[in-house]
């Protein structure tokens, strides 16, 4: 680690302000075909766990349906400090490891499978109208957690990224794209996010 970096994580350290414990992380599918990209992913979630995150989640947009079978399998081999739970576009299945990777799932249509799932319990009379509220609707979500922090690297675009999950989530665009994204642009990331005062749409 240089003495920028180091100097960074210093502050980083001696900031009282509690650290994000849920970051994510809007990537691309055209990141990941940068060399190097899988292994500073696997960099990534080191340096979440090293300065107090609880968990992390990767979000990979893709323009190429017949892209994501490589790319789950790929991503399932990142070497990462803790367990992993990757979830396809078709997927159902809860993801709630400390690590969980979204590839091609979209924020619409999540919500939109989540809702429909709350109307067919409705129609059968499983639940009642009146008793449909926030947490029918989280319970059926395949990400079922809140980022504190998301990072978007490239562009200050969020490429239907959980949209009902990151409401209230601090957003960080960095015009550094994922193949030049280092240690550095991390901690200025946590510090960002330590220097402000979150409202939850207050």
């Amino acid at each position: 680690m240089g003495l920028y970096d180091r100097y960074l994580a210093a502050r980083v350290r001696r900031n009282p302000a509690d650290p994000p414990r849920h970051i994510a992380v809007v990537i691309t599918e055209r990141d990941l075909l940068e060399q190097g990209a899988y292994r500073t992913l696997g960099q990534f979630f080191g340096w979440a766990f090293d300065y107090g995150a609880e968990r992390v989640t990767v979000y990979v947009s893709v323009l190429d349906p017949g892209a994501v079978p490589t790319l789950e399998r790929e991503l399932e081999g990142v070497e990462a400090p803790q367990p992993v739970a990757v979830r396809g576009p078709d997927d159902t299945q809860r993801a709630d490891a400390p690590i969980q990777v979204s590839i091609g799932l979209g924020g619409k249509h999540e919500f939109a499978k989540a809702v429909r799932a709350v109307a067919e319990d409705v129609a059968a009379g499983a639940t009642a109208a009146a008793a449909v509220d926030e947490e029918a609707v989280e319970s059926r979500l395949v990400f079922p957690t809140d980022p504190d922090l998301v990072i978007k690297t490239g562009a200050e675009r969020l490429s239907d990224f959980m949209i009902w999950q990151s409401v209230y989530s601090e957003l960080y665009f960095t015009d550094v794209n994922w193949r030049d994204f280092r240690k550095r642009d991390y901690l200025r990331a946590i510090l960002d996010y330590k220097h402000r005062q979150r409202r939850f749409g207050q």
